[in-house]
């Protein structure tokens, strides 16, 4: 198997670590300036929220598989870009990474992994799988493991939570994210990539945004005045 060597540049900014709260409104971050802010999956999955979580609760064995698969099919991506061994993988999430791999190759110059960003203007937080040059353009880089192949008009969540991190990236780094890379590896054997311009989903990430902040005002007011942790 040809193994890439990957190099890495620090960021402009160096970041620092965010601590995390687990509530029954989703995850949030508590980022600079004592500001409790929602996770970034948490507002861009709000609406469909309430149907997995309904799918969760009568398939717990099987959101309890899919859950592992994507936190390993994370890690392994992780370590190889990272230029460490992926590990021993189950064959099914071999497949997966094997699969995703081609798409993984053509990333470099990798500025940031599972790193934690925030913005003060969007009100939100998170972990940004990854940031780095994808065919030599500085990206937003999401990896995602799947059941069966994705309809792109079904994953408009997906791009918003990219979108999100390439605003987040330019108000705490000063650069601009050329654009945002959604990779998909599914058990079908199917491999998408999908590469975006985040300006396309703005007016959908600040609707999401919209709609949360509307729905959970009071909660968030709370959460401002009297800190989680």
């Amino acid at each position: 198997m040809f193994v890439k060597k990957f190099s890495h540049i620090a960021p402009p900014v160096s970041i620092e670590e965010l601590k995390t709260v687990e509530s029954d409104n989703g995850r949030f971050y508590l980022a600079p300036g004592k500001k409790n802010y929602p996770s970034v999956t948490t507002v861009c999955g709000y609406e469909k929220n309430k149907i997995f979580a309904a799918w969760r609760a009568k398939n717990p064995e099987e959101a309890l598989r899919t859950q592992v698969r994507g936190n390993t099919l994370h890690e392994a991506c992780e370590n190889y870009l990272n230029n460490k061994p992926i590990g021993t993988l189950a064959p099914n999430e071999a497949m997966l990474f094997h699969n995703m791999k081609r798409g993984v190759d053509r990333i470099d110059n990798v500025r940031a992994l599972e790193a934690p960003l925030w913005s003060h203007n969007l009100r939100l937080a998170g972990r940004v799988d990854c940031v780095a040059e994808f065919d030599g353009k500085l990206s937003i880089i999401d990896f995602k493991g799947s059941t069966r192949k994705k309809n792109p008009s079904k994953i408009s969540n997906y791009f918003c939570q990219a979108t999100a991190y390439s605003i987040m990236w330019k108000e705490m780094m000063g650069e601009n994210i050329e654009q945002i890379v959604v990779l998909i590896s599914s058990e079908d054997g199917a491999n998408q990539i999908f590469v975006k311009n985040p300006m396309e989903y703005v007016p959908e990430l600040k609707r999401m945004l919209d709609l949360y902040y509307k729905e959970n005002a009071e909660l968030l007011v709370e959460k401002q005045e009297e800190s989680l942790f």
